[in-house]
């Protein structure tokens, strides 16, 4: 049944039927928009009506199945337990009409998705690895928490007043967990879906390509490599190259956080350093 849907998605959307603008939920969350629907779950801007802020609300999806109510359960766990300011808190949880659902904060600002394909933002080589620093200082305390979170996209970063945030943990485990990854999937999959920090590292090597591709030209229709095209220190394409796991991976966000330092105060990355002979 699950293919089913997979392959007739108005079908799909007709069985999950999204909440619409207006509708109250518990009596107290009021649906304003839809925001996005995901692998296994429907997010939507809200408003508590007992606080008067705005909320973020999240379903299971009913095509989903158990799957979906799963994962979103999942979800809830791991976000009771994440107390970080660039992260949503959760407010609440609860069943409606069979379907789980969950409150969480609503955070302000633009995602970088938006900012590079609406606003026509641009990165250079210091921008982009300066945020993507920003970005892995968050990530350091999921993985601290034993959490990684097998997301980290350009929609799911936000920005706001020189801040990140990082947001959508739908598809977020414990690190060592068992995960449903096929040996069919494609690699770039399984890579992003490995239960290790290793899939947020190569998670993020993309979202810095991103933001590096936001300032290129092309000259040419020639098919070439990122390395062929964008114009980056020997540095920075050495880390690239060990967080899309081309070179030896990194181990932990520390090893990166220090190359990545190194690279924006000059120096050279010690991913980079040859010893020498004794």
């Amino acid at each position: 049944m699950k293919r089913f849907f997979e392959r007739h998605p108005f079908v799909s959307r007709w069985v999950d039927r999204p909440h619409r603008g207006g509708k109250v939920l518990l009596g107290r969350y009021e649906i304003i928009e839809e925001l996005g629907m995901g692998s296994y779950g429907i997010a939507y801007k809200g408003r508590d009506l007992h606080t008067k802020r705005f909320v973020v609300v999240k379903q299971a999806r009913r095509t989903k199945g158990e799957d979906g109510r799963r994962l979103l359960q999942r979800e809830a766990d791991l976000l009771a337990r994440l107390r970080h300011p660039q992260i949503p808190r959760l407010y609440d949880r609860f069943v409606e009409r069979g379907q789980p659902h969950l409150v969480m904060e609503y955070i302000e600002g633009e995602t970088v998705e938006d900012l590079i394909f609406k606003r026509g933002v641009t990165y250079t080589e210091q921008a982009a690895f300066q945020l993507l620093r920003d970005v892995l200082m968050v990530v350091c305390h999921l993985h601290t928490l034993g959490i990684v979170h097998r997301d980290l996209r350009i929609p799911n970063i936000i920005w706001r007043n020189g801040t990140v945030f990082v947001i959508d943990f739908g598809l977020a485990c414990r690190i060592g967990e068992s995960v449903d990854v096929r040996d069919d999937d494609p690699v770039e999959k399984r890579l992003r879906r490995e239960p290790h920090p290793r899939s947020d590292f190569y998670a993020l090597g993309h979202f810095t390509l991103f933001l590096l591709y936001s300032s290129y030209e092309p000259t040419s229709d020639e098919e070439k490599s990122w390395e062929e095209e964008l114009a980056l220190s020997p540095h920075a394409c050495r880390i690239l190259r060990r967080m899309l796991q081309l070179e030896r991976p990194y181990e932990t966000a520390d090893q990166l956080m220090i190359d990545i330092s190194r690279l924006l105060d000059g120096h050279q990355p010690l991913s980079s350093v040859v010893p020498k002979a004794k």
